[in-house]
């Protein structure tokens, strides 16, 4: 059998593939005019400074790696300064063939697929937004972790017979709060620590909420209780500091942020998450639907011999995706938005998950859209999808009369 070798169209004259890892990168150069050259360097910024020398004085167009862990940031930030073309990729579309895996190699084919111009860089953020997701990303793990540790604190309160979760359906609330927090102090008159924070709106009476907290809270647990409350606090104070450090790279960008706002369901927090996540450079998504898909919001394809199979949403930006889930949920619990009547049509026929990812998506290209033509959301309203329902209906009936050969006639 003839053996033929595919060769692909030269995309970059010259270019070279990064091999990145933690202690070394393995860069390898090729192209018109100059020898195939491979050269292994520190990541060390003295070291990254040599790479990118070597780079310039080989007038290297273009640079691609692979987007490892978090070691290819310093190299890109190195990089940035020198006259190049910098390409991040997915890992997961430049696998090389199986067998022949060593740094060499993965250098090489990088730089193969780099300039046969078969690489797609993926999105990273100028440097002023990549500041405000830094932090925005760190408040939202210190917001879990304040979670995390309120959770703890029911935990070791049922250890200690204290059934708080029995009573209050939301055990972080100002009632319950006002409780734990006079349990921990050491407060053992129950029935008049109900009685300061009681209120008609709770669904457990007075009474039933003594017998629930009459447990048996020990000195050792009483202790792990402070230690939790006081990390609670600490957390909040750093939440705090952070919140000011936020406002202070998001005043550029207060136009957009007041924008977002008007979509239902989308507050303050919500549209500087979106910032920090697709940042307001729109041009670099030629589309709302490539931006959907930069995100994971939409379906993915995955089709053989005519067969559609799994349609399940891709992988994408995961910090974009939870915050657009959280605010698919709020936006489906705004009065009278659109939103809210296009997720009750949805959940019926495709569930609640696959409702609030396409919410989501809605958000999304609503956020896309917003953002580049500088212009507040336009709310149809909640009758809009029954209004329009009814006007196709109309029009399919008045098709169906005429090819029957009646003629309609407009009413006044």
């Amino acid at each position: 059998m003839e053996k033929r070798t595919i060769e692909y169209e030269q995309v970059i004259e010259r270019g070279c593939g990064l091999d990145v890892h933690r202690d070394t990168v393995v860069a390898t150069v090729m192209g018109k005019g100059i020898a195939t050259e491979t050269r292994t360097y520190h990541t060390t910024t003295g070291s990254l400074n040599e790479l990118g020398e070597w780079l310039k004085s080989l007038q290297v167009e273009a640079v691609a790696m692979e987007s490892t862990g978090i070691y290819w940031k310093p190299v890109l930030h190195v990089l940035r300064v020198y006259p190049l073309k910098i390409l991040v990729v997915n890992a997961r579309h430049i696998k090389n063939v199986p067998g022949r895996k060593t740094d060499r190699a993965d250098s090489q084919w990088i730089c193969k697929l780099l300039m046969s111009g078969l690489l797609k860089g993926s999105f990273i953020p100028p440097e002023n937004i990549q500041v405000i997701r830094d932090l925005h990303r760190y408040k939202r793990k210190l917001v879990r972790m304040i979670a995390s540790e309120k959770n703890r604190i029911i935990k070791v309160l049922e250890d200690a017979n204290i059934k708080l979760s029995s009573v209050f359906s939301d055990t972080s609330g100002v009632t319950a709060t006002q409780i734990i927090n006079g349990l921990i102090a050491g407060r053992r008159d129950l029935e008049k620590l109900v009685s300061e924070c009681y209120h008609n709106r709770l669904q457990a009476t007075a009474k039933q909420i003594v017998e629930a907290i009459n447990g048996r809270l020990t000195e050792h647990l009483s202790f792990i209780l402070r230690t939790m409350q006081m990390h609670i606090e600490y957390l909040e104070t750093q939440i705090a500091e952070i919140d000011t450090q936020i406002d202070k790279y998001i005043k550029e960008f207060e136009q957009e942020i007041d924008l977002l706002q008007t979509i239902p369901g989308v507050g303050k927090e919500g549209a500087i998450s979106i910032i920090a996540e697709i940042g307001v450079d729109m041009d670099v998504f030629p589309s709302e639907h490539h931006l959907a898909s930069h995100s994971g919001m939409c379906p993915g394809n995955n089709e053989s011999a005519g067969k559609k199979k799994s349609t399940r949403t891709r992988q994408g930006n995961k910090h974009l995706k939870a915050t657009l889930t959280e605010l698919a949920w709020s936006a489906t619990r705004t009065k009278n938005s659109f939103y809210k009547a296009k997720y009750e049509s949805l959940v019926v026929r495709r569930g609640k998950k696959r409702a609030l990812i396409a919410i989501g998506h809605k958000i999304l290209c609503a956020s896309y859209h917003i953002i580049k033509n500088k212009e507040p959301f336009k709310e149809l309203g909640y009758e809009y999808l029954a209004e329009r329902k009814k006007r196709n209906r109309l029009e399919y009936l008045k098709r169906e009369l005429r090819e029957h050969g009646y003629k309609i006639e407009k009413i006044a």
